[in-house]
C-alpha cells in the first residue's frame, strides 16, 4: 500500500481519526543483576528487569554507541521507553546510572515491587551527549 503525499501531508488508510493506530513492536528488552545496558535494549521500548533479591543498577550506555545506534537522530531527537520490575521479590531496587556522556534529570529509581513500571524519555543534547528525563 502506498502512503499517499497530497498536500504536504501524508494520509494512511482511509484517513478515519477514530481508527486503532498499530505498531509493531519487538518482544521486551530483559535485564537480571547489575548490568550496562546496550543501545539495543533502551531502544527497544520496554525493558523488563528482574534484579533478584538484592538493587541491581542499569548503567545507559555511551553517548557514542547511542549516535551509533541512532544514526540519523539529530539534536532534539527523543524516544521514550519503559523499565518494569517484574521481581517478585519485594527488595530489587533497580537504579538506571548514567553512562558516559548521559545526564540524568529526576528519580531514576524502580522501585521493588513486582509489576511496577517507570516511564523515561531520552533526548538527544550533542554529539554522543544525551539527557534522561522521568516522566511518569
Amino acid at each position: 500500500m502506498a502512503i499517499s503525499n497530497i498536500g504536504g501531508g501524508s494520509q494512511i488508510g482511509d484517513g478515519n481519526l477514530n481508527e486503532t493506530v498499530l505498531n509493531v513492536v519487538p518482544a521486551p528488552a530483559t535485564a537480571t543483576a547489575t548490568a550496562t545496558l546496550t543501545a539495543a535494549q533502551v531502544t527497544n521500548g520496554i525493558l523488563l528487569g528482574s534484579p533478584g533479591s538484592s538493587a541491581a543498577s542499569y548503567t545507559l550506555p555511551t553517548g557514542t554507541l547511542m549516535d551509533a545506534a541512532l544514526g540519523n537522530a539529530k539534536v532534539g531527537s527523543s524516544f521514550d521507553f519503559a523499565v518494569i520490575n517484574v521481581d517478585g521479590s519485594g527488595s530489587g531496587v533497580i537504579t538506571l546510572v548514567a553512562g558516559t556522556g548521559w545526564t540524568l534529570v529526576g528519580l531514576a529509581t524502580v522501585v521493588a515491587t513486582a509489576g511496577t513500571a517507570q516511564a523515561f524519555r531520552a533526548r538527544k543534547t550533542g554529539d554522543a551527549t544525551w539527557s534522561l528525563y522521568r516522566i511518569a
